[in-house]
């Protein structure tokens, strides 16, 4: 290529930038052994971890209670589980929700759990910290998403998956930050490489807490940290004010060393009016997600700035009214059909996506189970990460040998070839884009990634990986960024085409 400055994506870039196809895990590490034991789906949150730990404590004390709930973690993922997740569902990413007790005694002080109730904990993150270990020898990325903040154990759930509806007290919000910083400082001092980012979950709305202020406390210290490190910030059920938070923050006039941030938003189609449509008119309204991004994308150039969303959750589940207007004998594939679309529009959309649940047993139903829907095709995976290791090495062969008839024809198709100093960024910008697409797609095959496994890679946060792009090149300083921005976006599609696995988030 002929910028000379060209430095390919490093593993870590790749780890964190690629398209995250993943589940979640499941509430493992927020919730004890009780959990397996015919739970009922109503027991919200850390309320009843807390009553359970006591129970526990007082029939058996703290030396059993402890060995039955390390266990539990323990088998949180075997490697039977690492290697389905990995060799047939396709995943790179998982989602691991955490609380603060998961940290430890120290972050428990000042709460109900402290005391002995604390000690149970006491090797709870390192045998998460195991577990992140032996997901990145398979490849396999995990983001932290801390969940539960101290004080919310007490609160009503308002949604399927519990979440707490409140506003925590300042001294509460200080505790989360802590446990945070805490987060952030083991990632970056432990190189714990496995992490694709953290997650700082609100556990509330926009209304009713500022959280402006508790993102903003946050963030500073994550900007001190580890600037790298990808930051998911929750929508608060306000998704675009979310994404105008976040563009504000990945602005890049601010200081180049500030955390990427991605915003997580939740899917589900079970509530509110989707109760009162068929199974037809959901799926056929998929088309319209995340519509909000359309505006803000494409032009990390001109708006100085860039962000993207991440599905947090989602599922295959309606509502059983909207079952009830189709036969019975119609479900399993309007299941599968729901499910395909969801991902299909989440690969061109979004930065990544976590089905609801690998390991989950406070809601049951096979459109729930990431295994059931997996295995039914309901959940496929994109389809680059189905590629044999063989046919990624003939593909990028083939791809490297078309590279200057792609680029000549791109070339002659741009706006004004006459304005040299114009026509010549682009062409750098489609060269560098090129080869950014092609290091992502050979990464698993060229073992950057470690696991020696099936499948290419795909650019999934797209608007974040030019801004650093930009930011690590000093183009976006330099006359004509847009058609840098224009022609690295070109290069990439390009690649996509070449190797057979385009889609429309590129355009």
């Amino acid at each position: 290529m002929n910028d000379s400055n060209y430095t390919p994506p490093t593993a870590e870039d790749i780890f964190r930038y690629r398209y995250q196809h993943g589940t979640n895990l499941g509430s493992m590490f927020v919730h004890g052994p009780w959990l397996s034991d015919g739970a009922s789906s109503s027991d919200s949150g850390g309320s009843k971890e807390l009553e359970e730990v006591k129970r526990s404590l007082k029939a058996c004390g703290l030396e059993e209670t402890r060995s039955k709930w390390e266990a539990h973690w323990r088998t949180a993922l075997t490697d039977f589980d690492v290697i389905w997740l990995k060799d047939v569902a396709r995943c790179n990413s998982i989602r691991i929700p955490i609380g603060f007790f998961t940290l430890g005694p120290v972050f428990c002080t000042g709460t109900d759990f402290e005391g002995e109730l604390s000690e149970v904990y006491v090797n709870c993150w390192n045998i998460l910290k195991r577990l992140i270990e032996k997901c990145y020898h398979h490849g396999i990325g995990v983001l932290l998403d801390f969940q539960t903040i101290p004080g919310s154990m007490d609160r009503n759930s308002h949604s399927e998956m519990g979440i707490a509806d409140f506003c925590a007290s300042e001294r509460n919000w200080a505790m989360a930050t802590d446990c945070v910083a805490f987060i952030v400082q083991e990632v970056t001092y432990h190189a714990m490489s496995g992490v694709i980012g953290v997650q700082i979950s609100s556990e509330t709305d926009w209304k009713t807490c500022d959280l402006r202020k508790w993102y903003d406390e946050v963030l500073e210290i994550t900007n001190c940290v580890n600037p790298p490190l990808p930051i998911y910030i929750s929508d608060g059920r306000n998704f675009a004010e979310a994404l105008d938070y976040a563009m504000v923050k990945n602005r890049l006039q601010n200081p180049v060393a500030r955390s990427p941030i991605i915003v997580d938003t939740h899917k589900y189609y079970t509530t509110g009016s989707y109760q009162h449509m068929d199974p037809v008119a959901i799926i056929s309204r998929l088309c319209n997600e995340l519509s909000e991004l359309s505006t803000r994308q494409g032009k990390v150039g001109s708006q100085r700035t860039a962000v993207d969303a991440y599905i947090g959750q989602y599922s295959c589940a309606m509502n059983a009214q909207t079952w009830g207007r189709v036969e019975a004998s119609e479900r399993p594939a309007l299941t599968k059909a729901f499910g395909q679309e969801q991902n299909k529009q989440w690969e061109s959309k979004a930065c990544g996506s976590a089905f609801v649940g690998f390991k989950i047993h406070r809601i049951t139903g096979d459109e729930w189970d990431f295994e059931r829907q997996v295995s039914t095709d309901g959940i496929p995976a994109p389809s680059w990460l189905a590629i044999p290791r063989a046919q990624v090495i003939s593909r990028i062969t083939q791809a490297e040998a078309q590279r200057l008839q792609s680029r000549e024809s791109a070339l002659s198709q741009h706006s004004d070839p006459s304005d040299t100093r114009k026509h010549q960024q682009y062409a750098l910008g489609w060269d560098f884009g090129f080869n950014d697409a092609l290091n992502f797609f050979g990464a698993l095959s060229r073992n950057v990634i470690t696991g020696g496994w099936n499948g290419g890679e795909k650019i999934g946060a797209m608007e974040l990986w030019v801004r650093k792009r930009f930011a690590e090149t000093g183009k976006l300083n330099e006359a004509f960024a847009e058609a840098w921005e224009n022609g690295f976006r070109k290069g990439v599609s390009d690649f996509y085409d070449l190797v057979g696995i385009n889609t429309s988030s590129v355009q």
